[in-house]
């Protein structure tokens, strides 16, 4: 991203050194303000507040799959999807200056993290796992208490940020572990950002109540030529056994994507487009 995005502050959920801090900076530079928010509630509310001009938030993990609460909290908002990013995700074990394996006997950090590192935990059975609401968190929190039996699993930045000591690197379970972030705005502002490679996009919507609507409206972006690369139902609050649809896309062209869209239209009750953007890539991949 150019100079102009240097002024630009971005709401996160987490703390200071957050993998979701990471991934505003690895997508916006180091000189833009970021911005902790305590949930993904008040994350969304930043903007409304006057605290942030955009939010990046995760949407989807490659191992422990879709981050749902964003979903609906996007679909009930006014903004839109202007960029992705790509973050792999590292985790370290961070203990208190000083500390060594042999002192630790609790380990913290965000169940999610702590679930990816379960052969770390298998071949040291005598550490206690403890739950945290966030990763950068718990280092926060091992750092103040100061004592070298507590440690904390975080990315890198969080180890930097807290002033915490990496014990034993990369103790994930699956080196291919990313996390898909998306940048967002107000959708009144969308055309003010540059969007010159767009050819991703993503769609929400909702069937229209007959046999063969899903074909129907899925049918178009084959026709097309148009590359479907994720789709999944999320139900609707007060509509039992009705679902929303969100869709991610990818065409040669946007007049591609247009055309098929009017189609989809057809067979649907309600279509949003929730942003059209560059499609990123894996950042550290092998």
């Amino acid at each position: 991203m150019g100079a102009e995005f240097d002024k630009m502050r971005v709401a996160f959920q987490g703390e200071a050194g957050a993998f979701s801090e990471a991934a505003a900076v690895q997508l916006l530079g180091e000189k833009i303000t970021t911005v902790p928010r305590l949930t993904f509630d008040a994350t969304f509310r930043a903007i409304f507040d006057g605290a942030a001009d955009a939010l990046l938030v995760p949407v989807e993990n490659s191992l422990a799959g879709s981050v749902v609460r964003v979903h609906d909290l996007l679909l009930e908002s006014n903004l839109v999807i202007v960029a992705e990013t790509i973050l792999r995700i590292k985790h370290q074990l961070i203990g208190c200056p000083g500390a060594s394996l042999r002192d630790i006997r609790s380990v913290s950090s965000h169940p999610v993290a702590l679930a990816q590192c379960e052969r770390f935990f298998l071949s040291h059975p005598h550490l206690k796992r403890i739950a945290a609401e966030d990763t950068a968190g718990s280092v926060r929190e091992v750092l103040a208490r100061g004592d070298k039996a507590y440690a904390a699993i975080a990315g890198l930045r969080a180890a930097q940020q807290y002033g915490g000591v990496i014990l034993i690197e990369n103790i994930e379970d699956n080196p291919e572990n990313f996390t898909r972030f998306v940048l967002l705005i107000p959708a009144s502002e969308a055309d003010r950002f540059p969007r010159s490679d767009a050819r991703k996009m993503s769609v929400a919507m909702r069937l229209a109540h007959r046999p063969g609507s899903l074909l129907s409206s899925l049918e178009p972006f084959a026709r097309h030529g148009i590359n479907l690369m994720k789709i999944e139902s999320r139900p609707i609050p007060g509509s039992p056994w009705i679902y929303q649809f969100f869709l991610d896309l990818e065409a040669s062209s946007i007049a591609e994507l247009d055309t098929a869209l009017a189609e989809v239209r057809n067979a649907t009750s309600e279509l949003r487009i929730l942003g059209l953007y560059e499609a990123a890539k894996p950042a550290g991949s092998r």
